[in-house]
């Protein structure tokens, strides 16, 4: 694979933002999605790398999510922010992780990460329901390295 465009198209990219955006208006919680070719070093290390840099340990109310995926690797993480991590059971991401691995097995990336982050926008609201006064505090745009 010689690009992560190549995963992900720009049409299947406005998609996954869409998923993502309409997702985020059922939650004060953030999603982001984050795409790297490889990834070098352990995946949770390089996911809590990219989680940092992308300042989603920055949210108020730490709710924040990082979807990351390395594609010529077939590996992906989901990971929570304390906020999460607090009030959630160790194994929260399970089925978010199973539905997106289900899809990635078929090839269906695209529909994978919606699925995912759907499941993702659904569990958070059940912890993190929309405010009235939310304020959208991270890009919705997926990320690559």
């Amino acid at each position: 694979m010689a690009s992560t465009q190549e995963f992900i198209n720009k049409t299947d990219e406005q998609e996954i933002v869409a998923a993502i955006r309409e997702a985020e208006n059922k939650t004060s919680g953030e999603i982001r999605v984050h795409i790297e070719r490889t990834c070098t070093i352990d995946i949770f290390d390089r996911a809590k790398t990219i989680f940092h840099e992308l300042k989603i340990d920055n949210t108020k109310l730490e709710n924040g999510v990082l979807i990351y995926l390395a594609v010529e690797d077939h590996k992906f993480y989901i990971m929570g922010d304390r906020g999460i991590d607090k009030v959630v059971p160790p194994n929260f991401w399970e089925s978010t992780k199973d539905i997106m691995q289900s899809h990635f097995r078929k090839g269906e990336f695209k529909k994978g990460l919606v699925e995912g982050i759907h499941k993702a926008g659904e569990q958070l609201k059940k912890h993190f329901p929309l405010a009235d006064d939310d304020i959208n505090e991270l890009s919705d745009q997926i990320s690559r390295g």
